[in-house]
């Protein structure tokens, strides 16, 4: 069975700050024809922080878009001049004030790939200390950190006061990882 979807025409709706909306007419593998509205979006880097005393990192923040206060890992997208790998040291300086020794990928994944291309790598950031230099912040971020230890992560994803997906896949990964932060 042939799923690929061709595309006939594509026009850019919104042209943004953040992101793009690009909308296509396809024709579908039965020769039908649909509509696809495409949120277009820089590759993003999410870091699961395990300090020494093995807890996680995490960023009470304001989103407009969900109306409220959110628990996330620190995170942020990819600037054209800079790898993942530079992203997410960056961010982790900017978000945190910290730095890792041990900075690993762990997992890949378009966050919601039936409307946006966003593409994300998580890291596992261990080994933390206080950078010697500090990056400017975004000026319109106040994010507040708070530390987290797994049982307490986990009990919150459980009670929905952890939400975001990126920061359940993050604690997720910690349970299956409860090792993490144990330097060797």
């Amino acid at each position: 069975m042939t799923f690929e979807e061709r595309v006939q025409s594509r026009k850019t709706v919104y042209q943004g700050g953040l992101v793009q909306v690009e909308r296509q007419e396809v024709t579908l593998p039965d020769q039908t024809t649909a509509t696809r509205e495409i949120v277009r979006h820089q590759p993003a880097v999410a870091m699961l922080m395990i300090t020494a005393e093995r807890q996680m990192i995490v960023e009470r923040q304001w989103r407009a878009a969900t109306g409220g206060l959110t628990l996330e890992i620190p995170a942020g997208k990819v600037e054209a001049d800079e790898t993942m790998d530079q992203a997410a040291a960056r961010e982790l300086n900017e978000e945190t004030r910290l730095t890792a020794s041990r900075l690993e990928a762990v997992a890949q994944f378009y966050t919601s790939p039936g409307f946006t291309d966003e593409f994300m790598k998580l890291y596992v950031a261990t080994g933390l200390t206080a950078v010697a230099t500090e990056l400017p912040q975004d000026p319109d971020e106040q994010i507040g950190l708070i530390k987290l230890d797994l049982a307490t992560a986990v009990e919150q994803v459980q009670t929905g006061q952890i939400q975001d997906a990126k920061t359940v896949m993050a604690i997720w990964y910690w349970q299956s990882h409860p090792e993490l932060g144990v330097e060797a």
